[in-house]
């Protein structure tokens, strides 16, 4: 019983020192630096003493380590979460997002199938529109995070290659680019592996520029969310209203649909207006909010979201401003 007692309380001091390893001075040293510089070298062919010179350059920010540990997805409620991005000065900003890159937005819906409110919304909810796309270094981010953070150092030591490949590719000056405290970058966030893998050139000037070319901001967006598996006229979620019934034994879906709309209605949850056919894949979605649970019936649009940021709160928030941004344009179109 006491070895019982002690062996969990070790672990726990374990995990905690794990996470708050401390800062390496120079990430050039780092036992597994010469992994990712080797890596680089033979699947990018990056030379080494380059990579080298900047994991050298790199600098620890402790700060985006306890952030970290802190994100809103985890700390807050949807009643909580929800007043910080729907908000009506970024309802307008989305509504004149969408009207001053109007003929960009048209063409992406067109070859996409990815709405411009949807678009819109996932640029707002992330930097405002570009009013804030991070303070950090993308280097700094990544490296503190892939050489002093060792709960998901594997992940990001692996985008820290990512972004130098990137680098590289899209003639991106790794000394003043910022992003996030997770090394997302540009208006809409990307991380550098999808910036490499689903970032267009919008544009047509021979690059892929997330921190300035509307045009390729917008067609990144719409092909990050259809490579995902977006439905083209698609709704995302639906409001539930139980009437009644037992939703105990439903589980809450996450990140993909698990049920077929009859499965919840069997259970006492319905949809008002407009319902799903009876064979439609959903997800029961339960949120926390002012007076209670809200019960919502997620579509596979809904979970396409989930991609790009696995909260559910995310998610529904994307939704709900994605809604505002649509009512908001249209009340203030020029009439004909």
């Amino acid at each position: 019983m006491t070895l019982a007692l002690r062996v969990p309380g070790l672990l726990a001091v374990l995990i905690l020192t794990a996470a708050i390893a401390p800062a390496w001075a120079d990430y050039r040293d780092h036992p597994r630096a010469g992994d990712l510089v080797s890596e680089l070298e033979r699947e990018h062919g990056l030379d080494p003493a380059w990579v080298r010179s900047r994991l050298a350059e790199a600098e620890s920010r402790p700060h985006i380590i306890e952030t970290m540990r802190k994100p809103a997805e985890r700390v807050l409620r949807w009643h909580e979460y929800r007043q910080i991005f729907l908000d009506q000065p970024r309802i307008d900003a989305g509504a004149a997002f969408l009207r001053d890159h109007a003929d960009i937005v048209s063409r992406v819906e067109q070859e996409y199938g990815v709405p411009g409110p949807i678009i819109a919304a996932i640029i707002g909810v992330e930097t405002r529109y570009g009013g804030f796309i991070g303070r950090d270094r993308v280097l700094d981010a990544l490296a503190t995070l892939g050489f002093d953070y060792p709960p998901r150092a594997d992940f990001f030591r692996r985008e820290l290659g990512q972004f130098l490949v990137l680098a590289r590719e899209e003639k991106i000056d790794i000394d003043t680019a910022l992003g996030s405290y997770a090394g997302a970058m540009g208006m809409p966030q990307f991380i550098p592996s999808s910036y490499r893998h689903y970032a267009v050139d919008g544009d047509g000037d021979g690059r892929r520029d997330l921190w300035n070319s509307p045009a390729d901001i917008i067609a990144s967006v719409a092909n990050y969310l259809a490579e995902h598996g977006w439905q083209r006229d698609g709704r995302v979620a639906l409001p539930g209203r139980t009437e009644g019934g037992d939703l105990s034994g439903l589980t809450r879906s996450k990140r993909k649909t698990r049920y077929e709309y009859r499965d919840l209605t069997a259970a006492g949850l319905r949809v008002a207006v407009d319902p799903p056919a009876d064979d439609t894949p959903v997800g029961l979605v339960e949120l926390a909010g002012n007076h209670g649970p809200e019960f919502w019936v997620g579509l596979n649009n809904f979970f396409v979201i989930t991609t790009y940021n696995h909260s559910r709160l995310y998610a529904m928030a994307v939704c709900q401003l994605a809604d505002a941004i649509a009512a908001a344009r249209s009340r203030k179109a020029p009439s004909a």
